[in-house]
């Protein structure tokens, strides 16, 4: 016989342990929330940009083939800003602890849209560290392409500046709690239906009658303890006035 599961028995039984859905879900978002606030060390950003031009000895007239030309041959610049030989004298530079391989993971380079101008972004826990390491990184390619390529048609456009009350970009933590709520409540849910799947026990008539398929012709009162006890004084209470009357 096919069960079929009715939107009521679903409200029923989200109802029924809405205490443990509400409990997941709190847990969930005050858990992100510590975490997000607390534990998760704050990320700074600065970017600088840099302009990929002409040749500085031919800018009489600007050309378009020219301009396409530059456009493309920032998908090379893209891969030697972040190649050993530019990143090690950018590590020279700093004076610090970050490697060349440190620097890598915190560097990402890319075009602005279709334009000619490439930006440099750096994410690190120090503001000031971050808008050091985008200056010295445009400064030292700027330098090196002349030798690598034998050109010199890039110039610092916007050089990286930390702000009077630099605010990090991640973590984000209301974002990070209303995620964590979502996945809490869905979580919840799903556990909520779980329960009441491996939950095979009779509780009611009702029970018996899907279960059998048999109609239910009576059933048995459950008397609890007070009740009882409620009768026996009763009666007690009923005796005494009988004896008292006669």
């Amino acid at each position: 016989m096919e069960e079929t599961i009715s939107l009521k028995e679903l409200f029923q039984t989200i109802k029924k342990r809405l205490w443990l859905i509400a409990l997941i879900t709190i847990v969930a978002t005050a858990t992100s929330g510590v975490v997000s606030f607390f534990l998760i060390t704050p990320i700074y950003e600065s970017s600088t940009q840099l302009l990929v031009n002409q040749s500085k000895s031919d800018q009489t007239a600007v050309d378009v083939n020219q301009i396409r030309s530059n456009i493309e041959i920032i998908n090379t610049y893209n891969v030697i800003i972040k190649s050993p030989s530019v990143l090690d004298k950018v590590s020279e530079e700093l004076n610090s602890n970050e490697t060349a391989g440190s620097l890598n993971s915190k560097i990402t380079v890319g075009p602005e849209g279709q334009s000619q101008v490439l930006k440099i972004t750096v994410q690190h826990p120090d503001p000031a560290m971050a808008a050091k390491i985008a200056n010295t990184t445009a400064e030292v390619f700027q330098k090196e392409v002349i030798n690598l390529m034998n050109v010199d048609n890039v110039s610092i456009l916007s050089p990286a500046q930390m702000g009077e009350d630099p605010s990090p970009v991640k973590p984000q933590p209301v974002l990070n709690m209303a995620i964590a709520m979502v996945v809490g409540l869905m979580a919840g849910v799903g556990i909520a239906f779980l329960l009441e799947y491996l939950d095979t026990t009779m509780k009611s008539e009702q029970d018996i009658e899907k279960l059998l398929g048999l109609p239910v012709l009576g059933t048995i009162t459950v008397i609890e303890d007070k009740d009882i006890q409620e009768a026996i004084a009763n009666r007690k209470t009923r005796t005494r006035g009988e004896t008292v009357g006669s």
